[in-house]
């Protein structure tokens, strides 16, 4: 499903390049949930970036599909990001001027598609049909989070990316996301690539990679942070 080769991103600072990933090489198989560890300032997120196409490497390549991401024009990526695969951000990023239901909305009328019937069915999924017309800031943080699990479901992706998305939550409320994701993946097979600190999230990873020296390693499933 996804495969780096290679993987290499340099950014500059302060005048000189700083190569936080160094040749990763990976592969991931279809309907795995695997969970990338390490400290902060290793390269997660930006690993993320690259495999999601939201940004490009300084070398190297990310293949989805037999789909040379590199291969892609700027529209072709955005339309592979619209139809193949869904996020979830530690910040949520819901629109604050869009009800819940039509925050869920937006990927489905992106690809094109009237999808009232599903944006409700997975608000309800999550625990949230009663609050569809309610706009984020009348929402919890947990609230939040759910609806942008319900968004990222939306458009049936092949591939989910989060980043920390139990972040900014509180340990009770963001063990319950983390077990709705986990269960939401689950049903819909998708394959799940996860960056996070937290252990006890890392731990329900069928795999866990670990970021050190900008290259991944295996990991066991203990001292993740």
């Amino acid at each position: 499903m996804i495969e780096a080769r290679g993987l290499t991103r340099t950014f500059r600072s302060g005048g000189r390049p700083l190569e936080v990933l160094k040749g990763v090489e990976l592969e991931i198989s279809a309907g795995q949930f695997v969970a990338v560890a390490g400290p902060s300032g290793s390269g997660k997120t930006t690993l993320l970036g690259l495999l999601a196409g939201l940004d490009r490497p300084t070398a190297g390549r990310v293949i989805i599909d037999g789909q040379d991401l590199d291969a892609l024009t700027e529209d072709e990526r955005a339309r592979f990001r619209v139809n193949r695969v869904g996020f979830v951000f530690q910040t949520f990023h819901l629109l604050p001027t869009l009800t819940a239901l039509e925050n869920v909305l937006v990927p489905l009328e992106l690809a094109g598609s009237d999808g009232t019937a599903r944006a409700s069915a997975l608000l309800d999924r999550v625990g949230l049909g009663d609050r569809a017309h309610h706009y984020p800031v009348q929402l919890s943080g947990g609230e939040r989070q759910r609806v942008s699990l319900a968004r990222a479901f939306a458009n049936r992706p092949r591939i989910l990316f989060a980043d920390e998305p139990t972040g900014n939550l509180d340990r009770e409320t963001g063990a319950r996301v983390a077990a709705l994701l986990e269960q939401l993946n689950r049903d819909a097979g998708t394959t799940l690539v996860l960056v996070t600190h937290d252990g006890e999230l890392a731990a329900r990873a069928d795999r866990i990679l670990r970021l050190e020296g900008g290259r991944v390693v295996e990991q066991g499933r203990m001292d993740v942070g």
